[in-house]
């Protein structure tokens, strides 16, 4: 692939800007915001600006609802042969893009598997999908050099294409990301209940589990509006866990025989064990790029 053109120089966008021009792409930078795109070029991410003709991959950054009207405008303006995107949500923009006749023959979701708290483009970094997924969910309709030049695309980023469907991404997402930005969210949340004295005593482990709650509440509305029914089902069957901790907690509190608070310290230990165990079936992050976070993997309206 000897050119590209990236619209949407937000953090991911920019980011796959940095490593395609890394690797001596010729990379063009579109955004509504042309002052993020001008960052952009300002870091070395590529051209601010379209190119004179169309280069051999359009990518996509911007958010799951804009992409369906965002590949029809480029594909009518002839801006790439081939195109993809790095939309968190796969399903929706699909249909989406078939309803408003978009030529799906030149165009294969994509969706690269790391991020950062942060957006824009000074939170770019060259490296952010060393070692990554980047997920791959091709229809029938997708024809071979498309999905090569998006497989292609994801190798030059440093991370390693995954093939799924459209459906397989979306409910995966849900579980490992979607849901626990909103888990997160709910604590941080809470905390605005909580007195200023409380709050002194807070230390490394309240940050770690409410980190994911600093991402762009445009973007995660947009998101998670997206991938709503798959996002539902898993905090569905988290809120039943949750309720029979409650129960199990409230009983133990109360609790005035041995008997009885040996039986729900078992059930809260059984609890604690499962989280062990299902900590301990997320991967290691390979490579020198930061793990997949709640944060933006596609660029907010206008790249930001």
């Amino acid at each position: 692939m000897d050119s590209a053109a990236v619209v949407g120089t937000g953090l991911i966008g920019t980011s796959i800007a940095l490593a395609l021009r890394g690797r001596g792409v010729a990379t063009y930078l579109i955004d509504t915001d042309q002052e993020a795109a001008r960052v952009a070029a300002g870091l070395g991410a590529g051209i601010a600006g379209p190119p004179r003709g169309p280069v051999d991959l359009a990518v996509l950054a911007v958010p799951p609802q804009q992409v369906a009207a965002v590949l029809k405008e480029h594909q009518l303006g002839d801006l790439a042969d081939d195109f993809t995107d790095a939309a968190s949500v796969k399903e929706p923009p699909q249909r989406e893009a078939a309803r408003l006749g978009c030529d799906l023959t030149r165009f294969v979701g994509g969706h690269p598997m790391g991020g950062r708290e942060q957006s824009g483009p000074l939170a770019a970094r060259d490296d952010l999908f060393h070692g990554r997924p980047w997920v791959l969910t091709p229809s029938a309709r997708t024809r071979p050099q498309t999905h090569e030049r998006a497989r292609r695309l994801a190798e030059l980023c440093g991370a390693r294409p995954v093939v799924m469907t459209h459906a397989e991404h979306d409910r995966a997402v849900a579980l490992i990301s979607h849901a626990p930005h909103l888990v997160s969210t709910l604590l941080a949340a809470r905390l605005l209940h909580g007195a200023r004295s409380q709050l002194g005593l807070a230390g490394q482990g309240l940050q770690d589990v409410t980190r994911l709650a600093g991402g762009s509440t445009e973007l995660w509305t947009d998101i998670l509006g997206s991938n709503a029914v798959a996002v539902a089902d898993v905090l569905a069957d988290f809120a039943h866990e949750v309720d029979d901790v409650v129960e199990v907690l409230r009983e133990l509190g109360t609790a005035r025989e041995p008997e009885q608070r040996r039986t729900h310290l078992e059930a809260l230990s059984t609890v604690l064990v499962r989280g062990v165990q299902g900590r301990a079936r997320i991967p290691a992050c390979g490579g020198t790029g930061a793990p997949s976070t709640s944060t933006a993997y596609a660029a907010a309206p206008g790249g930001a």
